[in-house]
């Protein structure tokens, strides 16, 4: 049967947002974008030239697109982590289905408010746990429902998050300081992370958690010897220092444009020079990593028990070499341990004959140019299905699906404040 295309506004023309819309490019029979709301003048007009939308479906705000009369179907919500809950509201209470940018809520109260908020107005909110689509994770959630490993008795997720991504988003940007984007480290970088576990846990609910944690590398009496305030003005370390911004940033300009570049948006095809003045500037990176004013942690361990008695652990350590997730599951019959970089996962199933040894096999999902790994245009799709009432898959991140998950790290956190208190979990 055909049907007509999903029409969707954009609320918040960032990277994220742009990700999910691209969907309207490859599949315009799927999806349609007719509307935009953002404070940014220069986005809105990309946007608006890119997709075609007329000038009054252009807005500046959530609030104001909320109160137009309603144009479209559903709402792509990339905002900032600390207004999700404040821009989605209204367009629940306007009729619109939304797709929104995780983690839903930066607290324990604002994101109760939403999923009430959900139920009063009988609208889908799908939260964007992108890799939950990714082939490798679906891969192993189907192997986990499928029985072959029994029942999970322990799961191990580790991120390693490297030197560059980390010295970029919560070292020098947008996520490095807790009281301005009102997410922790843990909340804005592993919600994925657990809610994974969470997911793979399935029926299972978590029961209590642990959590220690610290910033012990990005502060001022790590800094080397006689380095300067900002890299590229007065530092003769330049050249050097494992987090130069001359090195992560002047010496490769492509890698985190879309965060380190968002000030040029107005030039057409900016120069080096461009960029060397901008760090030179007001810019936040092109501060010495290690005297900024970040307040997050850079390393963390959490534990997680669950109704069952099975248990979970997560590991997330900032500034390695390489990024990259690993994740180990136990279960009665077997386990599954994979890398998600590679896209590898291999299965070991308890099998005594001949000698008490174990038969394994394992599977590449082939993943690439995907920085999570196939998912990001597989939950669009689904969230497509989810509004239009047809059959989703087993990745489907409804708002009270992912509750649960995003609990565990509030109380995470609230036990990493409290020198590892065990925090009581209750979902009831």
């Amino acid at each position: 049967m055909n049907q007509k295309p999903v029409k969707a506004v954009i609320i918040g023309g960032g990277h994220r947002s742009l990700v999910y819309a691209e969907l309207a490019v490859l599949e315009p029979e799927n999806l349609e974008i007719v509307g935009v709301a953002d404070p940014d003048v220069r986005r809105r007009s990309f946007i608006c030239e890119k997709f075609g939308i007329p000038a009054e479906h252009c807005f500046e705000t959530a609030q104001e697109l909320a109160k137009a009369e309603k144009f479209a179907d559903i709402a792509i919500n990339g905002t900032m982590d600390d207004i999700h809950v404040a821009t989605t509201i209204p367009l629940l209470e306007a009729g619109y289905d939304v797709l929104l940018e995780k983690p839903f809520a930066v607290n324990e109260n604002e994101a109760k408010q939403l999923v009430k908020a959900a139920k009063k107005y009988n609208r889908k909110v799908m939260v964007c746990f992108v890799l939950r689509y990714a082939p490798f994770y679906s891969g192993i959630k189907n192997e986990i429902v499928s029985g072959r490993i029994g029942t999970v008795i322990n799961i191990q997720t580790t991120e390693f998050v490297s030197y560059h991504h980390m010295s970029t988003s919560h070292v020098r940007g947008k996520w490095n300081n807790s009281d301005r984007c009102h997410s922790s480290m843990l909340l804005a970088k592993c919600c994925h992370d657990v809610d994974i576990m969470m997911w793979l846990m399935g029926k299972d609910k978590p029961s209590a958690v642990s959590s220690f944690g610290c910033n012990q590398q990005f502060v001022p009496s790590n800094a080397p010897e006689n380095s300067g305030t900002k890299c590229l003005v007065d530092c003769p370390l330049v050249d050097e220092c494992l987090y130069s911004a001359k090195r992560i940033y002047i010496d490769h300009p492509d890698r985190w444009a879309f965060y380190v570049w968002d000030k040029l948006e107005g030039i057409e095809n900016p120069t080096i020079e461009d960029k060397i003045n901008l760090l030179k500037g007001d810019s936040p990176y092109g501060v010495c990593a290690y005297k900024s004013d970040n307040n997050v942690v850079d390393h963390q361990s959490i534990v997680v028990s669950f109704r069952s008695g099975a248990t979970g652990t997560h590991n997330m350590v900032g500034g390695t070499a390489t990024g990259r997730r690993t994740v180990h599951i136990v279960g009665t019959k077997g386990e599954i341990f994979g890398e998600f970089d590679s896209g590898k996962y291999t299965v070991s199933l308890i099998d005594p004959s001949p000698g008490c040894e174990h038969s394994d096999y394992t599977v590449d999902t082939n993943v690439s140019g995907d920085s999570h790994g196939g998912g990001d245009l597989g939950l669009m799709r689904d969230f497509i299905a989810y509004v239009r009432g047809e059959k989703t898959s087993l990745s489907c991140t409804s708002i009270d699906d992912t509750f649960s998950g995003h609990l565990v790290v509030f109380l995470a956190d609230k036990s990493r404040e409290n020198n590892g208190a065990v925090q009581v979990i209750d979902l009831d």
